[in-house]
């Protein structure tokens, strides 16, 4: 039996803006190709930024094979009910999908039939999307319920299978036709017909990318914020992908957020690397405060919207390659739309040592049907190829 895609879409509260800029790209596999391998399931790592199943393969001469095929993060597939245990060792199943070109064996899985005959599209839902729980607007203390579980809504690609098209909101995607791309995007690079998915693979150069992607700054900076980009450590691709980012850029993306208010607190956690930060219902900083990749945060409420201002970092970066110094300032606006339950954060962050202009930005989460659990990251991703010598 096929689960269906569009079928199993239910309702969710359309977001104000959505980025599709950021982590999606079929990186070194030739979307050009099709493959299917049947086999044994070996493992499962189900880690973010992509899971991948292991399997063995057994040729008709009796010899046999290992191989391995990704899947979306862990974080992504929990929401969309897929599990550890669907894939639990020794079951068979076959993959319908494209070869990586740097590992022999590798590949990208477009779609999964399992044993029991079930098939899943790559972007298939294993639940549907539930509307927003109802919730008191406010707590018995009169404040803004902020508290709960959020996440970004889900992006899937047109294409239910994965190969081609662009990336849409889940609550949008039967309004597109399989693998058609929305007037204002692009169809993503890679993707089938594009001109990207038959060219070799090569280590891309530095530079390139939207703002703040790495290699490309965020704002402006003044000359000691590029002397700082320069002294950049050089991470890999694996590196940047788990590195530990800022209270602003790891708040965004997949994973599921959690917000408890308290008595005299707030408390935020991240499921991006876990981190977990105390805002101090106060109103004043502390004289002394001891530097920190998270900062000191206090909160105070301006009619009902939780504006949590931060002081005290060490040296790091905000966003990508945007580094900012220990006089970074961040002031963030929290608050809930009652009518779509979706929670808005405004960001405004100035670092006058090493920027020229203040950074900005928005973005708006809904009520996550998972709870929060921070997952458990390591890319594995095959490396790309260096470029051939000429």
């Amino acid at each position: 039996m096929r689960i269906g895609f569009a079928a199993l879409l239910g309702s969710c509260a359309v977001l104000t803006a959505v980025r599709v800029d950021a982590h999606h790209g079929f990186g070194n596999f030739a979307m050009d190709e099709d493959i299917t391998i049947s086999g044994v399931v070996t493992k499962m790592d189900f880690v973010n930024p992509h899971s991948w199943v292991h399997f063995e393969v057994t040729a008709p001469d009796g010899t046999k094979s290992q191989h391995r095929c990704e899947l979306r993060s862990a974080t992504t597939l929990r929401r969309s009910g897929w599990t550890p245990e669907m894939f639990a060792a020794g079951q068979t199943i076959t993959i319908q999908g494209s070869p990586d070109r740097a590992e022999k064996g590798a590949c990208y899985t477009s779609t999964i039939t399992f044993g029991d005959g079930t098939v899943l599209d790559r972007y298939g839902q294993r639940i549907e999307a539930q509307p927003a729980t109802v919730r008191a607007a406010r707590l018995p203390s009169g404040e803004p319920n902020l508290s709960g579980d959020w996440a970004v809504e889900q992006l899937v690609m047109t294409d239910p299978a994965g190969r081609d098209g662009t990336l849409v909101p889940l609550s949008r995607v039967g309004t597109f036709e399989r693998g058609g791309v929305p007037e204002g995007q692009r169809e993503i690079p890679g993707a089938r017909g594009t001109p990207e998915a038959q060219a070799p693979r090569t280590a891309p150069p530095g530079g390139g990318g939207p703002p703040g992607a790495f290699g490309r700054p965020a704002v402006e900076l003044t000359a000691a914020g590029q002397a700082a980009v320069a002294a950049l450590p050089q991470l890999s691709r694996a590196e940047r992908a788990c590195a530990p980012g800022s209270i602003v850029s790891d708040w965004g993306g997949e994973p599921v957020n959690r917000i408890t208010q308290g008595a005299g607190t707030i408390t935020i956690e991240y499921g991006r690397n876990g981190r977990k930060r105390t805002v101090h219902m106060v109103a004043a900083h502390p004289a002394n405060v001891t530097p920190s990749a998270d900062g000191h945060s206090i909160g105070k409420w301006e009619n009902d919207v939780l504006v949590v201002d931060t002081i005290g970092f060490v040296p790091g970066t905000l966003v990508g390659a945007t580094p900012h110094s220990a006089q970074l300032h961040v002031v963030e606006r929290f608050s809930v739309d009652p009518a779509t339950t979706t929670l808005k954060r405004d960001v405004n962050a100035d670092d006058p040592a090493f920027w020229t202009a203040s950074y900005t930005r928005s973005d708006s989460m809904i009520v996550s049907t998972v709870p929060y659990a921070p997952e458990p990251c390591a890319d594995l991703t095959p490396a790309v190829p260096p470029a051939p010598a000429r």
